[in-house]
């Protein structure tokens, strides 16, 4: 089993990935900038409370990692300093020697081989989300690409209309691909838990390292 520290393990993605990790007899620490209700809290999961912006914090839940999955979002507290928490987050991964799982976006895809990636037309997305579809592109675009070849990063892009909005249920499948979208069967997004499932499942497979995936019904 793998020590795995998910960076923003209460939000919507993040504390999905908790639960599956953790029901799978997993070591998790979940370190978020609020804990969360006991009745919320899972058992056998370790909560740490502190802020991603300090690299302290970061490095003190880090360190000992076998696996760090970066969970956070380019809104409110982070909406400047998103890029460089990231940057500490892989540098720090890298130093402790896990490999790290970065939850991001569908509009880092391309649509098809050679084609741009959805992020170049942003006429899809509201205007007010354009800021945050960028900030998380450029994590597959540029952030993750320039880091040492000696971290092994994946970039997992869930399908189109995902989260905490569209929660959808547990069906336990789920499609993998790779920066190429994965068009959903029904046509809906993949549910935070089923996205979960493939993300653990990516972790214990160890099957890819600097890689752009996607899931997807």
């Amino acid at each position: 089993m793998s020590r795995i520290v998910v960076i923003g393990g209460t939000g919507y993605a993040g504390s999905a990935i908790v639960a599956e990790a953790a029901a799978r007899g997993h070591e998790v620490t979940a370190f978020s900038r609020s804990l969360p209700t006991d009745a919320d809290a899972l058992a056998g999961v370790n909560y740490v409370q502190g802020d991603a912006t300090e690299e302290a914090a970061l490095s003190s839940v880090i360190s000992g990692a076998d696996v760090v999955v970066a969970a956070l979002a380019p809104r409110g507290p982070l909406a400047e300093s998103f890029r460089d928490v990231y940057r500490t987050v892989a540098r720090l991964a890298d130093a402790a020697g896990a490999r790290l799982f970065v939850v991001g976006g569908f509009s880092s895809l391309r649509p098809a081989p050679d084609a741009p990636r959805f992020k170049e037309d942003l006429s899809h997305a509201p205007a007010e989300f354009h800021a945050e579809i960028l900030a998380g592109a450029a994590l597959i675009t540029d952030d993750l690409p320039a880091t040492p070849e000696t971290l092994n990063w994946v970039f997992v892009s869930p399908a189109a209309n995902f989260g905490s909005y569209a929660p959808g249920e547990r069906l336990g499948k789920y499609r993998l691909g790779d920066e190429i979208a994965v068009q959903p069967e029904d046509g809906g997004s993949i549910s935070g838990a089923d996205y979960a499932i493939g993300l653990v499942d990516l972790i214990e497979k160890q099957s890819h390292n600097r890689a752009h995936v996607n899931l997807a019904y």
